[in-house]
């Protein structure tokens, strides 16, 4: 648990839209959204250079048999004419091309930026994220915040900005082979069968046997990409651990068990990028046999009329170039087969999330521990944080500890003691509204701010004054504020370097870190102060002037320290002795 400045006054957060999980439920609510206009906008830009680039590529094709037409009657004028045309169309399409990818990148971010502050606010608000890693629901919410979410905007516009230009080419060009290919005559044993625009139907099951062969062969990369996306997040968290806590594992010689647990997560990413393998070049074998038969196989059907003399070699050509557009429509399946595995499983993580999130939200029973009841966290009219027939218990339903009925009252002193794992941090959690698991209720006051300071707090990477202001915004206090804490909770040697900026965890020691949180305590001025083992790193005389401080200049704040050191008996009005409910039985 961090050090947190938490207000117990009625819920005054803007409640979050509740989320879908279905596919189209994590689409739709950005076009929806606030940002709606810009987003359509964009969009519709985009839709017209896509348009105005197939009625160029419908240009080029009719300007295939025009120029190989003339290279057949070899007409000069008419073939530098032809190139003149073929310049300045291609510039054009140039700049089309250029702009529809820049459009379609700004839409894709602002896109991203809404999805990610939208979930940021889901996965932050209402405590989601403790709730998260405290019962294991969901993997590396880190990733699919920063990594799934990117993803699935740029993957959702090109898939499908990519299926609108398909349809509407393939609508263009079906009309161009239907037109220049004209009927197939069959002569079976007397009788004569005429199939008109044969070169549609070739192309059209051309196209869709290959996409049901490519998709019986690929279909179980949905799966291993969404084991590799895991395996992956897994592995980048196992090396910030051990970024974050390098001092730790030096200090205990723990390189080669993290080189060995580093190995092995490892070996997990290289046997499932091995079935990637085995089954991308199963998929390649057959795409790639689809696409080098794709060029001869319109000559090979279209052959017998042009040597029967039906078209001319221009006319050849530019069936030729219809027959590729057409089987490339009809192929859009085969051709985006691999980014539609690498989407669906990017929605089937965010899916999982979403839902991870929405029940967060939501209040459903996480454990068996909160099925009949749980602790009921009470915002009353009064200025006493009182607690009735409080029980706590395991997340998994286990009875943890009973606790006395008590009145903490302002001003007053209460000394949490008992034995590790008696629950004395979890009664903490509990008056945090952090923990459910079990039975009774918490009557707190309604407009109090409680702050909670565990015995290693948490320390923003940034300026010493933003850590030191933390969780309120740096410009809170007043450089001259912040120096008098400091200098009162004997850190004067950081007085003045307020404006550095630090990764203040590595550069203080315990101590001061514990020393640096009364600082903090002193600034905010809470109505509820909860100290877990807050000075366990300090020495005794250090200890007791960080209590008389808090004592002298926080009179009215109701302090509740849990402690193991007799040292601060005397120094708290009140005990509360705990203990699990297993000894008190056998007692």
């Amino acid at each position: 648990m961090t050090a947190s400045l938490i207000p117990v006054p009625e819920r005054t957060d803007t409640p979050t839209r509740p989320f879908e999980t279905s596919a189209w439920g994590l689409i739709k609510p950005y076009w929806v959204s606030e940002d709606w206009k810009a987003a359509w906008g964009l969009l519709v830009a985009i839709v017209a250079l896509n348009l105005i680039i197939v009625a160029l590529n419908v240009w080029f094709n009719q300007w295939n048999a025009k120029f190989y037409n003339a290279l057949q009657s070899k007409d000069v004028p008419q073939f530098w004419h032809q190139l003149m045309l073929f310049t300045i169309a291609a510039f054009v399409l140039i700049a089309l091309a250029v702009y529809r990818v820049y459009l379609r990148q700004m839409l894709e971010f602002r896109w991203r930026q809404w999805l990610t502050t939208r979930y940021l606010r889901a996965w932050l608000g209402e405590a989601a994220f403790y709730r998260i890693e405290r019962d294991r629901l969901a993997d590396n919410p880190d990733q699919r915040i920063s990594d799934d979410l990117q993803t699935f905007a740029s993957n959702t516009l090109a898939l499908s900005l990519g299926l609108l230009s398909t349809i509407v080419t393939l609508f263009s060009f079906i009309t161009i082979l239907w037109t220049i290919s004209g009927p197939l005559v069959l002569h079976f044993t007397g009788s004569t069968v005429t199939i008109p625009g044969y070169m549609v139907w070739a192309a059209a099951i051309y196209a869709v046997g290959g996409s049901f062969v490519i998709h019986k062969v690929g279909r179980s990369l949905v799966s291993i990409n969404y084991q590799q996306q895991r395996v992956e997040a897994d592995f980048r968290f196992g090396l910030i651990r051990v970024r974050e806590n390098s001092e730790q594992i030096a200090l205990y010689n723990g390189v080669r068990t993290e080189h060995d647990n580093a190995q092995h997560i490892f070996t997990r990413i290289r046997d499932n990028w091995w079935r990637i393998m085995t089954y991308t070049r199963r998929l390649n074998v057959v795409t790639n046999f689809y696409a080098q038969a794709a060029i001869v196989f319109p000559f090979f059907v279209a052959a017998p009329r042009y040597f029967a003399g039906a078209f001319t070699l221009g006319t050849l050509m530019q069936i030729a170039d219809a027959f590729g557009t057409v089987s490339g429509s009809f192929s859009w399946f085969i051709e985006n087969y691999s980014a539609l595995v690498s989407w669906r499983a990017t929605v089937n993580r965010l899916r999982e999330f979403t839902r991870v999130i929405q029940s967060t939200h939501m209040g459903e029973a996480l454990s068996p521990a909160t099925e009949h009841g749980g602790i009921n966290l009470h915002y009353v009219d009064a200025d006493t944080l009182v607690t009735h027939d409080l029980r706590l218990a395991l997340p998994n339903g286990t009875p943890l500890a009973d606790i006395a009925d008590i009145e903490v009252k302002p001003g007053a002193r209460w000394l949490v003691r008992g034995p590790s794992g008696s629950g004395k941090s979890t009664l903490l959690r509990a008056f945090a509204g952090l923990w459910p698991f079990g039975d009774g209720a918490i009557d707190a006051p309604v407009g109090a701010r409680s702050m909670f300071v565990p015995q290693q707090g948490y320390l923003p990477i940034g300026t010493l004054k933003a850590a030191l202001a933390y969780p309120s915004a740096a410009d809170t206090f007043t450089d001259d504020a912040c120096r008098d804490a400091l200098r009162a909770c004997r850190l004067e040697d950081y007085a003045q370097r307020l404006a550095e900026s630090a990764h203040w965890t590595r550069v203080l020691s315990p101590g001061e870190q514990q020393r640096l949180a009364c600082a903090r305590v002193l600034l905010h001025k809470p109505d509820f102060l909860f100290l877990d083992e807050a000075t366990s790193a300090l020495d005794t005389e250090n200890e007791a002037n960080v209590y008389r401080l808090l004592m002298e200049r926080l009179p009215n704040t109701a302090i509740v320290s849990v402690a193991h050191r007799e040292s601060l008996l005397g120094l708290h009005e009140h005990v509360l002795d705990i203990a699990r409910v297993e000894e008190r039985a056998v007692a």
